[in-house]
């Protein structure tokens, strides 16, 4: 029930693909999709950081008729910043330090960690009923996402699909023949870094190989300049996975490592 983005551009669908995505331009993350009344939409919007790293900028999410606009440790509510815990019309928001966490009464919870991180759970009622980078919840992977009728799309060309038109706005779509290769070196290494002892508890909740490719994908991105920006946000993204699957990661954390 659990759509997610995090690090180098990585996103998770609710069907359990995982794609890579660069855009700049804001984004329909996830939205109700039927013709007649929405529910809920949530966009974001990512940029590149001082570091040059791929962060969410801000989160536009719209839950019936109410708005809130999320930024770094601040939340506006229909154009006014409010103060947090915040609750009203079966929404509530909370922001600490580390993560803004909003909870709504119809069925989705949404948790931020300020930076790279986005994760959406939705109630199964949504289940083949929504758009967006994460996909339609329709419980099939690749369709149709990435196969539609007869038509195919890479991540690239799917993910400009979910962008948001907005007048006056500048900014570019990434070129879609510039899929992103695939990576084949690293996986004993990324395999190792993820069945540590720290996450025995992890290894039957989660998909492990799909965290093994993102960490293959960022390890080849990164060049040899491993900060731990790079090194770490799928280690991460597993570990913040495994604990919202009821799982207890251990402390895999080191002085040297992440």
């Amino acid at each position: 029930y659990v759509c997610s983005t995090w690090g180098n551009n990585h996103f998770k669908t609710f069907d359990g693909d995982i794609y890579q995505f660069p855009g700049i331009c804001e984004y329909n993350f996830v939205s109700d999709c039927r013709d007649t009344y929405k529910e809920f939409s949530v966009h974001i919007q990512r940029a590149l950081n001082s570091n040059n790293h791929p962060e969410i900028q801000y989160i536009l999410l719209k839950i019936k008729d109410f708005t809130v606009y999320l930024r770094p440790k601040v939340a506006v509510v229909d154009g006014q910043i409010v103060k947090t815990p915040y609750y009203s019309s079966g929404v509530l928001i909370e922001t600490s330090d580390i993560y803004t966490k909003v909870y709504a009464k119809l069925g989705l919870i949404l948790i931020w960690n300020q930076e790279d991180a986005l994760m959406v759970e939705l109630d199964s009622k949504f289940n083949n009923l929504t758009c967006g980078l994460c996909g339609d919840y329709n419980g099939v992977q690749i369709y149709n996402e990435f196969i539609n009728g007869l038509a195919s799309y890479n991540s690239i060309t799917y993910g400009n699909l979910q962008k948001i038109s907005k007048p006056n706005e500048e900014c570019e779509d990434p070129d879609e023949t510039q899929a992103l290769p695939s990576c084949n070196e690293h996986h004993d290494e990324c395999e190792r870094l993820l069945t540590s002892s720290a996450f025995a508890d992890c290894w039957l909740r989660l998909n492990l190989e799909m965290y093994i490719q993102a960490c293959m994908q960022d390890k080849c991105a990164c060049n040899g300049n491993e900060d731990s920006f790079c090194l770490c946000s799928t280690i991460s993204e597993y570990s913040r996975q495994c604990s919202h699957a009821g799982g207890r990661p251990g402390e895999w954390r080191t002085q040297d490592f992440c």
